[in-house]
């Protein structure tokens, strides 16, 4: 059996998160695969990434590029097509910043793992462009508008697309015109577990990065009328003070927890709140691993994970209103008393084990199917 060289393409190592987690995955399937990126930060990156080789684009030789990269977006494009990808045979891209654009060995398959084409680019353009200083406002439209065309132009040159929901396969087909097969993210279903009916709190939960997208400023003032407990976990701490002037007195902030903190309030807590709308969202996902609910927003990958009056309660419009009905009804319907079990085995169908059969599949769709563990090596890039 031929055994493949692999080289796994990720727009920025700079963190752990949920796009890393991914390509912590595809390492695991593929122990002797190259990682090219746009930048690193070493220092904040698993053992597992750590234990192959990273090659950086040239944005990572850049000025202050650890901090600065998304500056450099415009220069991306051109850096992924400098990338000397020769005696590879298999290319995995991982897309929601410029990954896809790699120009791949001619007998080389491309499979590209789509958290989400560029937000900043398509669907939520004009939020970013309102959002920015005057520079960048006035910057955006004829840089966004190249961008867009290199964009689309780099997605004809993947051989097969996977995206990690319904959601994003929906704007993988709207903005490049491409099919796809939804493959959900891997999460650690392991690491969590529920506690006894006597263990659980009387308070509800929001967690996560506290970014305006996410609406943590809905849940907060829901609650407030609402005049029940909610702990909101995450950071930053600047968020954590603008929020505390909305916050109710039964709202505690926690900022950010070690793990087994925040494990121990997924566990006992009545439900999640949920009022963002995501591509995929891990902690509804967690929180049902822990054994508990979720109240959400049902729009987004949010629909691929939590099943309406099952293993959770969904609810249609994004506003404190309507958050504040669904948690009465979600009192009134008793569905805090949920079996553990049932949103435990749900959970179950998101682990990284189904996450590489999924990847295995999109594989095979492309013609893949000899999966023999790569040896390590490969090209060094630019």
């Amino acid at each position: 059996m031929t055994e493949r060289r692999v080289a796994i393409i990720h727009y920025w190592l700079v963190g752990m998160r949920g796009g890393e987690k991914v390509v912590e995955a595809l390492c695991r399937m593929f122990p002797g695969a190259d990682i090219f990126t746009h930048v690193s930060d070493p220092s904040k990156l698993s053992p597992t990434l750590l234990r192959h080789r990273i090659t950086e684009t040239r944005i990572g030789r850049l000025p202050m590029a650890r901090r600065m990269y998304q500056k450099y977006l415009p220069l991306m494009p051109r850096a992924l097509e400098e990338l000397d990808l020769t005696g590879y045979d298999l290319v995995i891209s991982s897309e929601a910043g410029p990954a896809k654009g790699v120009i791949a060995p001619p007998d080389a398959p491309h499979l590209c793992y789509c958290h989400s084409p560029m937000r900043y680019l398509w669907d939520q353009y004009h939020v970013y462009r309102n959002g920015a200083g005057a520079v960048t406002r006035a910057l955006m439209p004829p840089l966004a508008h190249r961008l867009r065309q290199w964009d689309v132009t780099s997605a004809a040159r993947v051989d097969g697309f996977a995206a990690n929901s319904h959601h994003v396969a929906a704007r993988i087909e709207k903005y490049w015109r491409r099919q796809s097969r939804v493959v959900a993210p891997p999460v650690a279903v392991e690491d969590f577990a529920p506690v006894s009916a006597s263990e659980l709190g009387d308070f509800y939960l929001w967690a996560g990065e506290l970014a305006p997208y996410k609406r943590p400023d809905m849940a907060v003032e829901a609650f407030a009328k609402l005049d029940l407990p909610l702990v909101v976990i995450g950071g930053p701490d600047a968020t954590v003070k603008a929020l505390q002037v909305k916050a109710g007195p039964k709202t505690r902030f926690l900022g950010k927890v070690p793990f087994d903190v925040l494990k121990d309030h997924m566990a006992r807590c009545r439900a999640l709140i949920f009022p963002g709308e995501e591509d995929f969202g891990i902690v509804p996902v967690e929180i049902m691993a822990s054994g508990r609910p979720v109240i959400a927003y049902g729009r987004g990958g949010i629909l691929d994970t939590v099943i309406d009056g099952e293993t959770g309660l969904l609810f249609r419009e994004q506003s404190t209103e309507a958050l504040i009905d669904a948690v009465r009804r979600f009192e009134s319907d008793g569905l805090d008393r949920l079996d553990p079990a049932a949103l435990v085995a749900h959970a179950g169908k998101f682990s990284e084990a189904a996450f590489a059969d999924g990847i295995r599949a999109s594989l095979a769709d492309i013609g893949v199917t000899d999966l023999a563990q790569p040896r390590a090596g490969g090209s060094t890039g630019s």
